[in-house]
């Protein structure tokens, strides 16, 4: 598996619609080390990638994703938003996304849920042999209802109770066993040399969400960072070679 690289964040949303097949496929395309996506819950529990908590944003339908069934769900256009040649794109289920993710890039799978829902994806994520190369980026919860149903399972920690407190985020990342943790914009001043050594100490894996320019990336590699997650993977391929992170050729 990478060792570092670029996160394609919900396939990387700039040039495809974000969280669909196409966006997914561009990301595999440009030689992501690591592809995010969100799931959630529809109505009928089925497991479907959307970010937000209703469909308005990214597709032609309006309604909350809980109170609508997965057949309702994929009646919708996910792609005409971004421009007619995305028209008819689906919203996918989460079987359909790891049916066309390569074995050797690292998955982001970000719950839009708690317990419940953490269960389900790790038994899928178990169930489709995908143990090796998906985590779960979630909340306290829904980590310990993964956790629960398949004790293996790979944790990044992105508990909203106290991520912005990056001392505090650490120490609770640390002490909950999670795998990576995915660390939020520096700020001007800040200085996380101290954090970034103890989650290396504990082998944790470092996310930064987000980079917005290509140049930013050298500085945060070597600040210790490991994958850092991106809108436009296309623009930061070319400064990711320069650094010597090679795009990643997808095995099946």
């Amino acid at each position: 598996m990478p060792k570092q690289g670029l996160c394609a964040h919900r396939g990387g949303f700039e040039s495809t619609p974000e969280n669909t097949v196409p966006g997914f496929e561009e990301a595999i395309k440009y030689g992501a080390q690591m592809i995010e996506f969100d799931i959630q819950f529809t109505k009928d529990s089925a497991l479907v990638i959307m970010h937000d908590g209703t469909v308005d944003r990214t597709t032609n339908g309006r309604g909350a994703v809980a109170d609508m069934t997965l057949n309702e769900i994929r009646k919708l256009d996910a792609g005409i938003k971004k421009g007619s040649k995305f028209a008819s794109t689906k919203v996918p289920t989460l079987d359909e996304t790891l049916a066309l993710m390569p074995k050797n890039v690292w998955l982001n799978c970000h719950l839009k849920g708690g317990s419940k829902l953490g269960a389900a994806v790790a038994l899928v994520i178990q169930k489709t042999n995908r143990m090796h190369q998906a985590f779960l980026t979630c909340e306290e919860d829904a980590a310990q209802g993964a956790r629960a149903a398949c004790p293996a399972i790979l944790i990044c920690n992105a508990d909203s109770r106290y991520r912005a407190n990056v001392p505090q985020y650490v120490a609770a990342t640390i002490k909950n066993k999670a795998n990576f943790i995915q660390l939020l914009v520096l700020k001007p001043g800040e200085d996380r040399t101290e954090q970034i050594a103890l989650l290396k100490k504990n082998n944790i894996r470092i996310n930064y969400f987000e980079a917005q320019k290509p140049e930013m990336l050298e500085d945060l590699f070597k600040s210790g960072v490991d994958f850092i997650l991106t809108n436009d993977l296309p623009h930061f391929v070319t400064e990711a070679k320069r650094l010597g992170i090679a795009p990643v050729q997808p095995i099946y």
